[in-house]
């Protein structure tokens, strides 16, 4: 569980009832929400809950680095709670649910330094795609 709303209250991030909501919404694991599902759960607890207050909550959150935008293949932009916990996504490449995993090992590591070509690397954004359950099903 990301815990999200216990890491707002803890920074003292101003908790109005709309803030509230589209922060619970967003909480939990594997949880990849675009921008309209957010909107669509956080109106469904809290009717009174606008667009544009989702996604100035959701920009607000992306800024303090509570919350990271995933974008993969060109689909809509995902917000992803577990932004404080280091992972990698996998994708499927049918219906783009994504999930987090947690592979053994630093990314970093695959990169050598003849590849780095002098920068000064302090990251690494992995996705893995493949096909889901369902979508191998099919």
């Amino acid at each position: 569980m990301s815990d999200l709303v216990g890491r707002l209250r803890a920074r003292g991030w101003r908790m109005t009832a709309q803030r509230r909501v589209v922060a619970e919404v967003l909480d939990g694991e594997h949880v990849h929400l675009t921008a309209d599902e957010v909107l669509a759960r956080a109106t469904a607890r809290l009717p009174e809950v606008s667009r544009a207050t989702v996604y100035n909550t959701l920009g607000e959150l992306v800024a303090l680095g509570e919350v990271a935008e995933v974008t993969t293949d060109g689909r809509a932009k995902r917000y992803d709670p577990n932004a404080r916990r280091p992972h990698q996504h996998l994708v499927c490449s049918g219906c783009g649910e994504i999930r987090d995993v947690h592979p053994d090992g630093d990314p970093l590591a695959a990169l050598p330094a003849s590849e780095r070509f002098g920068f000064a690397v302090s990251g690494a954004d992995v996705v893995y795609r493949g096909l889901c359950p369902a979508c191998v099903a099919m």
